[in-house]
């Protein structure tokens, strides 16, 4: 595991070799040798990253495809009766096309017949992914019961949930539910109104055609609302089980939020629940049922998801459209936080007096990082590599607090600035000037790989705050930065937006286990190059900003 900071009291020493699991704090200094990682080519291949595709652009992209529709189902392999209507289209740099495709069954929706045709630049086929993997076929397509009567079951779904002003937004359609089980004729019924809180009801439920029984519900406005402790009040994505509101979050892979209640065993805990979906106080407690940490847990979950979602593409901590969980209450005062692999999951100590939670939203997206970088480039969690592992979930975790724009919890190059984990408000690392914190190293030298990772983050933490902002005094968001460079330049920085869109692709595409400083350095400026063109603006940022770091060029 790994945690969210170094306690400097410690002597004894330690090295994992492994980043099976990530954390923001460490109790050990690790010591160890790194050896570079063979460079990667001079010249990086066109990357399958999607491309903005202007509007008319994507419309005639998808009429191209429409048009290849038939030929795509009969080469699928697809029956008589059904039929592909294209409803989204990503061209990636390569010229890689990926097709979503709806299905429809002699006219009617498929639900959960879904497709996405992968080909390559030449129109090859690379590979197809099905929501569902049934063949799609139904012996009768007349219904038993009429459609009245699956509408009246429907809104009495709607009333037994708490919902008010009942009706259906529409009049029942028929469908082939395809999502689950065999492949059923069924009808779709979307009621509107109001939820019991007053939120805007949006319930589809999805009845059998033949016996009336229901095949499936959801709520298609599903938010509940949190007082966090860190960012203020908050929309959080919970699922109503019965009279009772779980902090489960379906829209973006399942994440569930647990109570571990001051235990320290490897068991998830127990799944927080609520009668009313407003949850937490907005203030510290020390009650193990607080259910305030949860909710800065849940709130750094989804704005994590969402950041990796909408910034790069990336569908969950393994691009695989699953949710990891979160457990808070963790150990009694316990003063850290961490990622593991082995039950992949977050886990948050509630700090000193249990009344500091390390559950900020910074420290959310650090820990999730750990998670993104074991299923990337898996840098080893000892000597420079392991520093570049760490200053990865700093810098992701920066980012995710960036984008979520949340006024009571600014964007900032400050790692752990509201946990106050040293207890005088002063934050765990400092980005513009990594030495700041009295242990972090500012720029490479030839002894970096003897000190904790989580102080030799810190030539990388300084690299990305050049690369993105620049050198010298500026204030952001009301924080006051001076970040300097090692050799007295002055730099002009690209952009946090680009700067992020830099590091994940080198992360993903060009970073190894061993990836160290200079590696990383060949790594960062492939990406630009691929991005941006080896004699852009960007690349040249890049290169400067590892000058200003002191980060040598990889050796023979």
């Amino acid at each position: 595991m790994t945690p969210l900071y170094a306690r400097r009291k410690r002597t004894t020493l330690a090295i994992s070799t492994a980043v099976a699991a990530g954390a923001l704090l460490t109790t050990a200094l690790t010591t160890g040798t790194s050896s570079a990682a063979p460079a990667p080519g001079a010249e990086a291949a066109p990357l399958a990253v999607p491309v903005a595709l202007a509007p008319a652009a994507r419309t005639a992209l998808i009429q191209d495809q429409q048009a290849e529709a038939a030929g795509t189902a009969e080469d699928l392999g697809l029956g008589a009766q059904e039929k592909l209507v294209v409803r989204d289209v990503v061209k990636d740099a390569d010229g890689s096309v990926h097709t979503r495709y709806e299905r429809t069954y002699a006219g009617l929706p498929v639900l959960g017949g879904d497709l996405v045709v992968h080909e390559s630049a030449s129109g090859a086929r690379k590979g197809v992914t099905k929501a569902t993997k049934a063949a799609i076929e139904v012996s009768s397509l007349k219904p038993a019961i009429s459609a009245v009567k699956a509408e009246g079951q429907a809104l009495k779904r709607a009333e037994a949930a708490g919902a008010e002003k009942t009706e259906a937004d529409r009049a029942p359609r028929k469908v082939i539910w395809a999502a689950s089980g065999k492949p059923t004729l069924a009808y779709e019924t979307v009621v509107g109104g109001l939820q019991e809180d007053g939120t805007p009801n949006e319930l589809h439920v999805v009845t059998d055609a033949a016996t009336g029984a229901k095949l499936y519900e959801f709520q298609g406005i599903e938010t509940g609302s949190g007082k966090s402790l860190y960012s203020g009040s908050v929309t959080l994505g919970t699922t109503k089980s019965g009279s009772t509101y779980q902090l489960y979050d379906t829209g973006r892979g399942g994440h569930k939020t647990y109570n571990k209640a001051r235990s320290t065993s490897s068991a998830a805990g127990t799944l927080f629940t609520d009668a009313d979906d407003a949850w937490g106080t907005g203030t510290a407690s020390s009650s193990s049922s607080d259910q305030t940490a949860a909710v800065d847990a849940a709130y750094g979950a989804q704005v994590t998801w969402d950041f990796y979602k909408n910034t790069f593409g990336r569908n969950g901590i393994k691009n695989d459209g699953k949710a990891a969980y979160s457990r808070v209450h963790y150990g009694n005062a316990y003063v850290n936080a961490f990622w593991s692999d082995s039950c992949f999951c977050m886990t948050y100590g509630d700090g000193t007096g249990n009344t500091h939670p390390l559950t900020s939203l910074d420290v959310a997206g650090h820990e999730m990082t750990h998670g993104v970088t074991s299923n990337t480039a898996g840098l080893n969690y000892s000597g420079e590599s392991g520093g570049l592992n760490e200053a990865t979930s700093d810098i992701l975790g920066t980012a995710v607090e960036f984008y979520a724009a949340n006024s009571s919890d600014a964007g900032d190059y400050l790692i752990g600035e509201k946990i106050d984990i040293n207890g005088d408000g002063t934050p765990l690392r400092h980005m513009d000037k990594p030495s700041k914190d009295g242990a972090s190293a500012d720029n490479w030298s030839s002894s970096l790989k003897k000190l904790d990772v989580h102080y030799s983050s810190g030539p990388a933490n300084h690299f990305f705050f050049l690369l993105a902002e620049g050198s010298g005094a500026r204030t952001i968001n009301g924080v006051s930065y001076n970040s300097p460079t090692s050799n007295g330049s002055t730099l002009t920085g690209i952009g946090r937006a680009k700067a992020v869109q830099i590091w994940y692709k080198a992360l993903t595409s060009y970073m190894t286990s061993t990836t160290n400083y200079a590696g990383a350095r060949t790594a960062t400026l492939n990406a630009a190059s691929a991005l941006y063109g080896s004699t852009s603006t960007e690349y040249k940022a890049v290169a400067a900003a590892w000058a200003a770091d002191n980060v040598p060029r990889p050796g023979p």
